[in-house]
């Protein structure tokens, strides 16, 4: 899938699938594990990590073949690498390419890191709800408790290291 020329590592384009790019540095693998793909899907995957970028210093990127990310997958993408830029693929050729958006609310995608919040109680028909304070680094907020989320919760959350 890739070979060296002039000393740059070339990854060869995908046919049809997803190019997840601008991936915040060191990141690549937390995005696949929050996507749950682990390798063994036949998804034809290539990862580049900490590669140069003039906007980013550093920066990962995904490409999935014969992938496509549905708007819970981009949601969660956005909220551990809120610079990423989606391409879709087909033919060899970008037919569709956008940034990630964080919303400004968050529903049911995150459980809140307080173990005494109402969302947290089996017998509430609750949803989780947080809001966004912070888009830098990234923080959001219970709307029920008012516990804060920071960028090192969500990830442990998304990738299912929390409590």
């Amino acid at each position: 899938m890739s070979i060296k020329k002039d000393d740059k590592l070339l990854v060869s384009k995908i046919e049809s699938g997803t190019v997840i790019d601008h991936i915040n540095s060191g990141r690549a693998l937390v995005v696949l594990k929050i996507l749950n793909i682990k390798g063994n899907e036949g998804y034809r995957i290539a990862i580049v990590m900490n590669v140069p970028s003039t906007t980013m210093g550093k920066k990962d990127i995904v490409k999935l073949e014969d992938y496509y990310p549905n708007s819970e997958d981009l949601e969660k993408i956005s909220l551990i690498s809120p610079s990423a830029t989606i391409n879709i693929i087909k033919n060899y050729e970008v037919v569709k390419k956008y940034k990630v958006e964080i919303p400004s609310k968050i529903k049911g995608t995150l459980k809140c890191n307080n173990p005494t919040c109402i969302t947290r109680k089996s017998n509430e028909p609750i949803t989780s709800s947080f809001t966004l304070l912070s888009k830098d680094k990234i923080k959001l907020q219970c709307d029920y408790c008012g516990s804060i989320l920071t960028e090192d919760d969500i990830i442990k959350e998304l990738i299912g290291e929390s409590q």
